[in-house]
This record gives structure tokens, C-alpha cells and sequence, in this order.
């Protein structure tokens, strides 16, 4: 049990006890005697030194795979063959084939197969599916869209050998990609730029990349519409930029991320995800601003957007057991974890494939 369990998953799993029971966790080396979890929360769970002795265990029921994204498909298949449920970290897969793969397993034998995808409940995200879902006649409305940037900047970390599913667009891709399918659907094409800036590790290991999606003009999208999705690891800037949003009545801009994560990797109690008022609600300081077109067609208007709803990752962990227990469809569909390899995997190709145009310029005398 690393980071990804004792920030991401842990907290809601014992906030949640009428849902969820912590059973055991996998710790190969514990450094203490009760292991991480009693040492952070006081809470005493079976600690298990192989994935095999939790899989012999009929007692569990979910697996959550938080593990290196290269043990990703194996863990998941040994899950899903020993009858369990399964929730996994981004990126699901190194390939769609084995998303693919998973997902019938899944389905042949009746098991929830559940995509980590987190941040559909970031309070940014929230804020911005509320502001795109204004009718038209909305004094702040976007009017129709003709480009979406989204944007994180990028932190150095130990996934820089030339392993499956390694670099960021694997990492932070993952969720910038799945937030646009969620907002947009699959894209015409593809535009992608993905490289080692830094030179640090593998040059086979991305540490930025630039993805354009693009959606050809119809019912859904009268203009021409681009979605950007950049991430990027050498930005100084505090706090970051996170969202443009550009429509025919105005523009949305959006500095500062969502604070779950922080707030997860210090909070002394889970219940206080429940019971603090202040638990994922964002600050007033990084509220998106919106500049709308006035009715004169010159006169610009500047308003606050408000991100009142706080960031609610815990939803995605009571749809789960919902799901479970057949009381609710995923919110998180495989298909859609399995779309976002897709995408991926569509990126990495046309910056493998794609012509450059050299431009050699002559001097005129």
C-alpha cells in the first residue's frame, strides 16, 4: 500500500462503513508491525505480502489496484479469475487490446470492473459541466463552443524508464482526456505532441505533451470545435492555469486546481470527509472569472463564476458499491476507461507517424 492507497481509496473506504469494510491490504516489506494503515488511521487490517494470499481469501470481495501501472493488467486479471470485483488507478491499461480483453473477462463472470477516474468530481470539473449546461439566454453563457483548453502542469516522479503505460499522458492524461469525452464525446481526429522536454530519463518517456482533439462541425457542435489538452513540466506559475473555455458570447478562464488532494494526504480522520464543511470546497481566491459580449456586440462584461459545489471524489465510491450490489449502473462505464487508452494510444500514433514540414527561408538582398 503506497500513496495511490492511503490518500485515494483508504479514506473513503473507511468513511464509508455501511458500504465498505477494510479487509486487508497488501504490504510486501512492512516497516512497522501493524503496517501503513494502522500507523496513519489506527486501524488494524490483515496484512497480506502476496496479491495470491488476498485472491485465496473468499472473505474479499473488492480488490483495488493502486499498484505501478505496468502490474495494472495482471493484477486486474488475477482479480477478475479469482471472482473479485475490481477498481483500478489510471491509467486501466497499457493497451485498449488489454482493456478490451479485461472487460469481456469482466462481463463473463458477472464482476464490476471500475475505472479510477477520480476526477469527473474535481470541484473545477464541477463548476464547469454547471457552467456549460447554461441555456443559451444565461446572462453568463458561453454561447456555442469553439475551444476547450484544459491544462495541468506536471510534476517530476520516478515513472521515467521506458516501462508499459509509462509518462504523463499516460498519468495525467489519463484524467484530462477522460474529463473531455465526458464533456464532448470522441473527437473527428487526433493532434498530438508528446516529448521529453527535460531530457530526464528515457527520451521514450513523455514529461509534456500537447493533445488537440478536433470535432468537425454539425448538430452538436455548429463551429468547428477544438478541444486542447496540454500537460506541461516546466510552468512556473502559482496558482496554474486550468481552464479557456471560448464560446460565440464569452470566455471562461479558471486558475487553481482542485484541493482534494492535499486535504487527503494529511486528513487525520475519514470521517471528516463527511463531517467538514471545508473538505473539498475550493477558494474564492481561484474562482474562474467570465468575460461575456454585451448586447451591443462591443461592450465586454466581467463576472465571477462561483465553484460552490465542492470536490466530491467520495461519490465515486458510493456509486461503486452501489454497483456492486446492483443497485446502480457504474457512472464510470469500462467502455469509457477503455476510450481513453484508445485515445492515448491514437495520440502516440500520429506523433509517430505524422510529416513535418521543414521551412527553409532564403535571404532577400
Amino acid at each position: 500500500v503506497g500513496l495511490a492507497g492511503l490518500a485515494f481509496h483508504i479514506p473513503f473506504i473507511l468513511a464509508l462503513p455501511n458500504i465498505f469494510t477494510l479487509h486487508s491490504v497488501l504490504e510486501c516489506n512492512p516497516q512497522s508491525v501493524h503496517g501503513k494503515v494502522h500507523d496513519r488511521f489506527s486501524i488494524t487490517a490483515k496484512i497480506h505480502r502476496t496479491l495470491e494470499s488476498i485472491l485465496e481469501d473468499t472473505e474479499v470481495e473488492l480488490v483495488i489496484v493502486g499498484t505501478p501501472n505496468l502490474t495494472h493488467y495482471s493484477f486486474m486479471k488475477a482479480a477478475l479469475e479469482a471472482g473479485k470485483h475490481v477498481l483500478v488507478d489510471k491509467p486501466v491499461t497499457a493497451t485498449v487490446e488489454q482493456a478490451k480483453e479485461l472487460g469481456a473477462l469482466a462481463r463473463s463472470k458477472g464482476l464490476v470492473l471500475y475505472g479510477f477516474q477520480n476526477r469527473r468530481w474535481d470541484s473545477d470539473f464541477l463548476a464547469l459541466k454547471r457552467l456549460l449546461a447554461l441555456p443559451p439566454t444565461s446572462l453568463q453563457s458561453l454561447g456555442t463552443l469553439v475551444e476547450f483548453v484544459s491544462q495541468k502542469a506536471l510534476k517530476g516522479t520516478w515513472k521515467d524508464k521506458p516501462l508499459p503505460a509509462a509518462g504523463q499522458i499516460y498519468d495525467l492524461g489519463s484524467h484530462l482526456i477522460d474529463q473531455a469525452l465526458t464533456l464532448f464525446g470522441k473527437p473527428k481526429s487526433i493532434t498530438a505532441f508528446i516529448q521529453n522536454l527535460r531530457g530526464v530519463g528515457s527520451p521514450e518517456v513523455d514529461d509534456s505533451f500537447t493533445i488537440h482533439f478536433h470535432y468537425l462541425r454539425g448538430s452538436a457542435h455548429p463551429h468547428p470545435f477544438t478541444a486542447i489538452l496540454r500537460g506541461h513540466i516546466l510552468s512556473a506559475r502559482s496558482p496554474q492555469l486550468r481552464y479557456i473555455v471560448r464560446g460565440t458570447q464569452g470566455t471562461y478562464v479558471k486558475y487553481g486546481i482542485d484541493i482534494q488532494e492535499d486535504q487527503l494526504k494529511v486528513i487525520p480522520n475519514p470521517g471528516a470527509i463527511l463531517e467538514n464543511n471545508t473538505y473539498g470546497k475550493e477558494p474564492e481566491a481561484i474562482w474562474g472569472t467570465i468575460d461575456n459580449i454585451a448586447d451591443d456586440g462591443v461592450t465586454v462584461k466581467n463576472s465571477t463564476w462561483l465553484s460552490t459545489e465542492p470536490g466530491q471524489y467520495i461519490e465515486l465510491f458510493k456509486n461503486l458499491g452501489a454497483s456492486i450490489r446492483g443497485s446502480a449502473e457504474s457512472a464510470v462505464k469500462w467502455e469509457e476507461a477503455t476510450a481513453v487508452i484508445e485515445m492515448i494510444e491514437l495520440a502516440h500514433k500520429h506523433q509517430e507517424t505524422r510529416q513535418f514540414m521543414i521551412l527553409v527561408f532564403s535571404r532577400i538582398s
